[in-house]
């Protein structure tokens, strides 16, 4: 039996499922730190029960053999690729189902990496992303964060995680820092190689330094004006850009991973000279990179994406001028690569079927 996760109707799991609830059940059934340890690391890595060269049955107490065929099903019920929309660039967007019919956005970028949500839905509502358009509807469990990355990893090597996919992982803090202890230990992931990106809230500055784990981290800059910020992502916390630029300096020293600022350009909103001026005033001598990515269309939103040969002017001022700017596009954009896309597409889809009286 492998550890993936395919959809098993006789062992559903409970909704927003944690790390903590599965290591409970293992040591309910008789797994002692070692046998935790390797199940953990198998399903982690999407890898059969009989992998490498102990073999379970002489390794794992009776007990805990005749409680893992239920555990395992349960864990493989977690998740599910509900369609898979492949990118010219390479890159693969999931849509995952879980178990409870929702659904989640995953994207397995190019050179190993793969992107996971952290909520269903978002409370930010950032007026440019799709996913906060509907609000949060709830949280996604540790467990389940694994299961996308296990998921991911039937179909491709996985060396790097990003938690950039739907939601504010700093609105899920608890589910994202377990999430991350185990996918840098037993889920083989360099800890620089685990990036935690938010658009800014003082209790990941608390939290991040005193875990395990340590991942990088990304900080939503998207302008350098208070009062845009605050317009542009309405629920953010209330941090101005140079508090979280100085935030960020702080955890970047501490950690030795530079800061990833990321930047959504919008054509006549952040594009403009003042911005530039901003940026250099802000990012002068920081310990940073600055990703800037044009906006991925989103019907109805009301924003359209510079040119692209405004962006690379952009990004080559930038450079004179001594800041370290990558001018990227989203993964998968020629396949609805705006976070939050693919589940709103395929829920206007299921909701016509329905109308018309068909089953999705």
């Amino acid at each position: 039996m492998r550890f993936c996760c395919s959809y098993n109707n006789r062992f559903p799991p409970r909704q927003s499922m944690r790390i903590h609830d599965l290591k409970q059940r293992l040591r309910e059934a008789g797994a002692g730190p070692s046998h935790e340890q390797r199940i953990l690391r198998l399903w982690s890595h999407a890898l059969p029960r009989d992998s490498g060269k102990r073999r379970p049955k002489s390794f794992f107490p009776s007990s805990l053999m005749a409680a893992l065929p239920s555990i395992e099903a349960e864990l493989a019920g977690l998740a599910r690729i509900h369609t898979i929309h492949p990118g010219a660039d390479g890159a693969e967007r999931l849509l995952v189902a879980l178990a409870d019919g929702q659904t989640v956005e995953s994207v397995l970028l190019p050179r190993d990496g793969l992107c996971v949500s952290s909520q269903v839905g978002c409370a930010v509502g950032c007026r440019f992303c799709m996913t906060g358009q509907g609000g949060l509807l709830r949280q996604v469990g540790s467990a389940e964060i694994i299961a996308q990355v296990a998921l991911a990893r039937t179909r491709r090597p996985v060396r790097r995680v990003v938690f950039m996919g739907m939601g504010e992982p700093a609105h899920n803090l608890d589910n994202v820092m377990d999430a991350i202890e185990l996918l840098g230990t037993v889920g083989n992931i360099g800890h620089k190689n685990l990036v935690f990106s938010t658009v800014g809230d003082p209790r990941v500055f608390e939290r991040l330094p005193q875990g395990r784990v340590k991942p990088a981290l990304a900080l939503s800059l998207h302008t350098t004006r208070a009062a845009l910020r605050k317009e542009l992502l309405p629920r953010a916390p209330a941090m101005t850009p140079e508090e979280l630029v100085d935030a960020g300096e702080r955890y970047a020293r501490a950690t030795g991973y530079p800061i990833q600022y990321q930047w959504t350009l919008l054509e006549g909103v952040n594009d403009g000279s003042e911005e530039i001026e901003g940026i250099v005033r802000l990012l002068s001598g920081k310990y940073g990179v600055l990703n800037m990515i044009p906006f991925n269309a989103v019907d109805g939103v009301g924003f359209s994406r510079p040119s692209w040969e405004r962006c690379k002017l952009i990004a080559r001022t930038l450079h004179e001028r001594g800041i370290l700017t990558k001018l990227r596009n989203s993964a998968g954009q020629d396949v609805d690569g705006g976070c939050g896309q693919l589940r709103a597409r395929v829920g206007e889809v299921q909701v016509t079927l329905h109308r018309a009286g068909e089953r999705p």
